[in-house]
């Protein structure tokens, strides 16, 4: 088996270079020749995505090595996509999307969703109607089955790492101007299924607002809101099966406001430099599960800061940079309120460390980052990140918001109640990116995760290590 990834990789990686080879040298092309797939002067458009990612992990999920389960292992990801445009109008455009996604050679069980299972579902990803020419009109309307992303997806976005990635049934308004736009939508995240067509879950709409200028000049200035009504714990949940082995747990019911802003420098706009600022304020109705047992009051924050600069004149350009980012956790699990921010349905794949160990809740994050031009089409970087807990009365919440790391001690008591350090733990990560041709990139990685207090307070503290190579082929 190891002589057969090993081979494997190794013809992707040469199937790259002899791309890489042949397109090295070849002038520009006029933009009519630059996208193949588009026919009848633009009326027709065609997009295909072809994505296979070799992973390596061990202890990612229990940071102890005298186990070995079905998350200590390696496998294939394989995700293809055709999507087909279809423009009769300057004002209107048709689009569908098809997905095919694969998980390979893999121990876990080959059910999306269950035990972080990535692959095994063909189906219809988007399928939407766009009315929209804003040089004529300020207001577009797109109706269907779209992709989300506000800001870098630090609450509502398309889970670009995750095989899947995530869609929603959505209606968005959009008003655009030279002085400001605004999109107000509503919508209800696609759930993936084993049997049947994907769609949305009825019991979780999520409904927002969101606006951005650049009047300042020298940033991009957002304000967003953001309304969620979640009416259970799981889609399709049977009412007299709480935890459905075949369903995908997405998080407790709620009924939460979130309101916030996000301020990004324009590039370079600053000599250099860059920054980025967001922060977040939530309130509301949280329940522990689903609307059975009494609401907690939620009142929570979160917050992000980061910034850099670039030695432009530098022949590798190298980039230094700082961020920190905070989400507030729960301080008291028996007062009848949460202040355990809820990260909505986030891309949080790389923000807050490659081994998606974290998300956007109940987290201190200090990170600092060195980026790289290697030589020409060669990026590299390295992450170092230092992470603890906003509150260890809370859990350790996992890179999609709502799957807990651990829940109680070897000797059965509740984490949250015995007074653990709250520092979790160092993590390294290292990413090299290669773009041969404008089709086509090739990247790698390997992080390790160094195990703090509060693991060694909770139970097995064992190092994590995670390393991929993955090849996206793109039109």
């Amino acid at each position: 088996m190891i002589t057969y990834r090993t081979h494997l990789i190794t013809a992707l990686l040469a199937i790259t270079a002899s791309a890489y080879a042949g397109a090295e040298h070849k002038p520009a092309q006029p933009s009519s020749e630059r996208n193949p797939l588009s026919f009848f002067d633009g009326a027709l458009v065609l997009d295909l995505e072809q994505r296979l990612r070799f992973e390596a992990r061990n202890n990612n999920r229990d940071f102890n090595d005298s186990i070995n389960d079905d998350h200590d292992d390696t496998w294939l990801l394989n995700r293809f996509r055709l999507g087909l445009a279809v423009k009769p109008a300057r004002w209107l455009k048709l689009y569908g999307q098809f997905q095919d996604a694969r998980e390979w050679d893999s121990d876990r069980p080959n059910v999306p969703g269950v035990r972080g299972t990535e692959g095994g579902d063909s189906d219809l990803r988007q399928a939407y109607v766009s009315f929209a020419d804003y040089e004529a009109f300020p207001f577009g309307l797109t109706i269907g089955r779209q992709a989300l992303f506000f800001g870098d997806g630090r609450l509502v976005g398309d889970s670009r790492w995750g095989n899947f990635g995530r869609t929603f049934d959505a209606v968005k308004l959009r008003y655009e101007s030279k002085a400001f736009w605004l999109e107000a939508f509503a919508s209800r995240p696609v759930q993936i299924k084993e049997d049947g067509f994907n769609d949305s879950d009825a019991a979780d709409n999520l409904f927002g607002a969101y606006a951005g200028t650049e009047a300042f000049g020298f940033q991009t200035t957002e304000l967003y809101f953001f309304y969620r009504d979640k009416g259970d714990a799981q889609p399709d949940l049977d009412p007299t099966n709480k935890l459905d082995p075949r369903g995908t747990w997405n998080g407790p019911a709620q009924r939460t406001a979130t309101l916030g802003t996000r301020w990004q420098s324009q590039k370079g706009g600053l000599h250099g430099w860059d920054y980025t600022v967001e922060a977040a304020l939530q309130w509301g109705d949280v329940w522990t599960l689903d609307r059975s047992a009494p609401a907690l009051d939620q009142h929570a924050f979160a917050a992000h800061v980061s910034g850099g600069y670039t030695f432009e004149k530098l022949a590798w350009h190298p980039r230094i940079g700082l961020e920190y980012d905070y989400a507030s956790g729960d301080r008291d699990p028996a007062d009848g309120s949460s202040e355990s921010f809820q990260n909505l349905l986030a891309s949080n794949h790389e923000k807050y460390g490659y081994l998606d160990e974290f998300a956007w809740r109940n987290l201190h994050d200090a990170r600092v980052q060195l980026k790289v031009d290697i030589i020409k089409d060669v990026q590299a970087e390295v992450n170092y990140h230092a992470f603890w807990l906003a509150a260890a009365s809370d859990y350790w919440f996992r890179a999609n918001g709502v799957s807990t790391l651990r829940t109680t001690t070897p000797d059965g008591r509740d984490v949250r109640r015995i007074d653990a350090d709250n520092f979790a733990g160092h993590e390294i990560d290292f990413v090299v990116k290669w773009f041969p041709a404008k089709w086509l990139q090739v990247d790698t990685g390997y992080s390790h995760f160094f195990a703090g207090n509060y693991l060694a307070d909770t139970g097995t503290s064992d190092g994590a290590d995670f390393a991929y190579v993955q090849a996206t082929v793109k039109f």
